[in-house]
């Protein structure tokens, strides 16, 4: 805008100047008369000069400005929304060896990819980052667990299926995840890399950091749903789950396909009673359905039931099942999790809700034979 604006106007000052020069030297033919326009152009050179360095020097800050506005702009975007998160090889202190059902095939990848890898596949992506952060701790502590107690001999470490942890690799991810994988693993990758390398211990061991889906209101006891008592596995509030997406469901059978599935016949169909017991997690303990007695866990697993948190209600010749809650009880519930997450609690403050009487340890401190390997 200076530019423009300037040199045409000491150009036509210049033209003006020249013309008085050249009329007074046809007029006066002196040359003598030359030493007023020469100083008069030498000031207006001086002030050309001056112009053309205020341009130079102000021009490229008018320009540099913006972009560098531009620059912290998508500086702070990158922290608000971080880009490609990696994780470094070296960030990993051994590698995990993975069966997968499907393919029979075995496939190994470094600790912390493989935390990441279970965290996307047994967690929601849109969760708050600090109820990541607490499903990382719980997951890397899982398979550390599994790798110090397990005499496998030859076999891998798991298996890529709840009877572990589940586990997608990442073609598998890109597929379900679609257009917004780099955005979701970006968050998760985040969240195991502030948590790299950190575990839960009681008593100086890695624990058996049991987690869930959704609870009832509570978590269970693990010898009320296990058959040993674990100390930092205890029932708890969790209020957080009773308005999430799986807290409620329903499952209706014939009294034919109970008795069926139970293995057993239920007598006096017409005027069927039962009588239920109930945990300090409010699940269900035993069912006596005549003269024979079920735990709630046969219940669950035997109909297929989300929960052991289960009322029965008898509808002509059919049994509608109500839970409350998804999973077996134990350890950390994901969506409750969430919920305290939510609320503003971190990730220490989540897991140690959970597991009481836990510490956060470090693997390099906990599990020296296995960063040896």
């Amino acid at each position: 805008m200076k530019k423009s604006k300037i040199i045409p106007r000491v150009r036509k000052k210049n033209k003006q100047r020249k013309s008085q020069s050249l009329q007074l030297l046809q007029k006066n033919r002196k040359p003598v008369r030359l030493n007023k326009p020469l100083a008069s152009w030498k000031g207006s050179t001086v002030l050309f000069l001056s112009c053309l360095i205020t341009v130079i020097l102000v021009v490229p800050t008018l320009i540099v400005v913006p972009f560098m506005s531009d620059a912290n702009e998508q500086e702070e975007a990158v922290e608000q929304n971080p880009g490609d998160v990696e994780i470094a090889m070296g960030d990993s202190p051994f590698a995990v060896e993975v069966m997968r059902a499907n393919s029979e095939q075995v496939e190994t990848v470094p600790l912390e990819t493989y935390v990441s890898r279970v965290v996307a596949s047994e967690t929601p992506a849109e969760f708050e980052l600090e109820a990541l952060k607490a499903q990382a701790l719980a997951a890397r502590t899982f398979i550390v667990n599994r790798l110090l107690h397990q005499d496998n001999g030859e076999q891998p470490d798991v298996t890529d299926t709840t009877s572990d942890q589940v586990y997608h690799n990442d073609k598998e991810l890109r597929n379900s995840m679609g257009s917004d994988y780099d955005e979701e693993m970006n968050k998760i990758k985040k969240a195991v890399a502030e948590t790299k390398g950190e575990i839960l211990t009681y008593e100086n061991t890695p624990i058996t950091a049991a987690y869930f889906s959704t609870s009832n209101g509570y978590t269970e006891n693990s010898e009320d749903y296990w058959d040993d008592e674990v100390p930092y596995l205890r029932s708890v509030e969790s209020p957080w789950d009773t308005n999430t997406p799986k807290y409620l469901d329903q499952k209706v059978f014939t009294i034919a396909e109970v008795e069926d599935l139970l293995e057993t016949d239920i007598p006096n169909v017409e005027d069927l009673s039962m009588e239920i017991s109930r945990t300090e997690g409010n699940r269900v303990d035993q069912v006596t359905i005549g003269e024979t007695s079920y735990s709630g866990r046969d219940i669950r697993e035997d109909l297929g039931l989300r929960s052991s948190d289960f009322s029965v209600e008898k509808k002509n010749d059919h049994l509608i099942f109500t839970t409350k809650g998804f999973g077996h009880g134990i350890g950390m519930s994901q969506f409750g999790a969430n919920g305290m997450a939510e609320e503003g609690k971190t990730y220490e403050e989540i897991v140690k809700h959970y597991y009481q009487g836990v510490e956060i340890s470090t693997v390099s401190d906990t599990a020296p034979t296995l960063v040896a390997k």
